[in-house]
């Protein structure tokens, strides 16, 4: 049987974390210029940020209801951070002959957005 709260309250987080994605990424990339995916990185480690609050809170509190988790982790977070978008970037700037750059951004997005997400986390957990 369908969750159809869980599923409407993904759904609606989607959109708003998309609409997010499509204006603080744009706006970003635009800022910087250039080839490197920067709108890609800033939305990725953010919404790694966000998701280490969000959980970290959530964790200093007792947990998310089904229904928060669903809209606030799946919905807006899933919805405003962009993997695929990275992975495309990084094959994109590979096909242009620029590995170095392909491989500074595999680095750049792991390392900050881990790291992004770890303290989030360690800064509100105790909340």
């Amino acid at each position: 049987m369908t969750d159809w709260p869980g599923l409407l309250a993904a759904g609606a987080g989607g959109f708003l974390g998309a609409a997010a994605r499509f204006l603080v990424g744009g706006a970003a990339q635009r800022a910087a210029g250039g080839s490197f995916p920067v709108g890609t990185l800033l939305v990725n480690v953010v919404g790694c940020a966000a998701i280490g609050v969000v959980m970290g809170l959530a964790e200093g509190r007792g947990g998310l209801s089904e229904g928060t988790r669903a809209f606030l982790v799946v919905g807006v977070l899933g919805g405003f951070t962009t993997y695929s978008a990275f992975g495309f970037d990084t094959v994109r700037l590979w096909q242009a002959g620029a590995a170095g750059m392909a491989l500074f951004n595999v680095a750049l997005q792991i390392v900050l957005g881990i790291g992004a997400a770890a303290v989030g986390f360690a800064l509100t957990r105790g909340s």
